[in-house]
């Protein structure tokens, strides 16, 4: 009875590391985008505008998580710079992203309705010139805004107004993540951008390796997961490409493990909780999905192997939405990685496409409901 765990007794020293929102005090192998962050905004320190910065990278690369370790350290050193993360895959449109611009800057929400853009946008950039501040704005997930065609709109807005509001200064930091297709900005906007770019490449094996070790080191009591089953961890993220599926790994399996009360997490442990974590991907785009793309997803998953031509009917059919707008919508559930759609050669001019679901059909259902 020694090697099992009494009801009372947990594996987890900290469980809060294992949360996929958790901004680590030691933020490992990122040092050279950090500092291209800091050296971006130093000139705000002073006063002026900061260069605009675009921060690119697969996604589970510590593109947010820098960011959001810089922003920390910046409100904890002046309060001449206000920083603000604005998630676009919730606030996907110019409207709601300068609404979560002006709460951060007046300390409540605008109106939900009968405010114009044209207000909320006066308001904040008046705000912005009269505290004689400088607003430092992080898009985090800029690819939304592009999904809904309100990138151009945004940037010029925030990277213009010093020209309607002089003194307002604004600066931009782009977080996108690569996803196999090109992110074109309108010329106009491209030239008042111009920003700094920070890659964040994929991290190597040995990276993964020594991000998951200082979370077990910290998150769990002494001897609970040896060095080969965190090489197991290590794999299953390095394969998917993910950090964020081996920090869910490793809170999974210590839960499977407590949950036979074992002392120790083993290597039957984190094979049970892979079927879960590889899912995390997952999980975070579905949240993110208009009515319109879950009804494309919905068909896709009645029909399975369906060709582009067929589904279009279809969703014709059931939204009345126009060709483009629905190819627009198998071109973004194919970038976030939902599916393939690929050419077949056969159809009109040769360009009929096949469509194919990327995860298994019943967990895209679980999650669509």
């Amino acid at each position: 009875m020694k090697d099992l765990l009494s009801w009372d007794q947990t594996l987890f020293k900290d469980s809060e590391l294992f949360e996929l929102d958790h901004i680590p005090e030691h933020f490992l192998h990122r040092d050279t985008q950090l500092q291209s962050l800091i050296y971006s905004i130093r000139p705000a320190m002073s006063g002026g505008r900061p260069l605009n910065c675009l921060c690119s990278g697969p996604p589970g690369t510590g593109k947010t998580t820098a960011v959001q370790k810089v922003f920390e350290e910046i409100e904890r050193q002046t309060s001449k710079i206000i920083p603000v993360i604005v998630n676009c895959q919730v606030n996907s449109t110019r409207y709601s992203v300068f609404s979560q611009i002006f709460r951060k800057l007046i300390g409540y929400a605008p109106p939900a309705s009968g405010a114009s853009f044209k207000r909320i946008f006066s308001e904040v950039a008046k705000h912005i010139a009269e505290h004689e501040k400088v607003l430092l704005v992080a898009l985090d997930d800029m690819n939304y805004l592009f999904y809904e065609n309100e990138v151009n709109d945004v940037l010029y807005s925030l990277l213009r107004a010093h020209e309607t509001h002089p003194g307002a200064r604004m600066g931009v930091i782009a977080i996108l993540s690569d996803t196999g297709v090109p992110h074109l900005l309108d010329p106009k906007v491209e030239s008042v951008f111009l920003p700094e770019e920070i890659k964040f490449p994929q991290y190597s094996k040995n990276e993964l390796r020594d991000i998951l070790a200082n979370r077990v080191k910290l998150g769990f009591f002494p001897n609970v997961l040896d060095e080969g089953v965190l090489e197991s961890i290590t794999e299953h993220a390095f394969i998917l490409g993910d950090l964020r599926v081996g920090i869910d790994l490793l809170k999974r399996s210590g839960l499977n493990a407590e949950k036979r009360a074992g002392k120790a997490i083993g290597l039957e442990d984190v094979e049970t909780a892979y079927d879960k974590s590889k899912l995390v991907h997952l999980s975070y785009i579905m949240r993110t999905l208009k009515k319109d793309e879950k009804n494309l997803l919905g068909l896709i998953l009645d029909s399975p192997h369906s060709n582009s031509g067929e589904l279009y009917e279809k969703f014709h059919e059931k939204t009345s939405l126009g060709y483009t707008r629905f190819y627009e919508m198998l071109n973004k559930l194919g970038s976030i990685k939902l599916l393939d759609a690929d050419f077949t050669g056969k159809g009109q001019r040769g360009r009929s496409r096949v469509v194919t679901l990327r995860y298994p059909a019943d967990e895209i259902k679980i999650r669509l409901a």
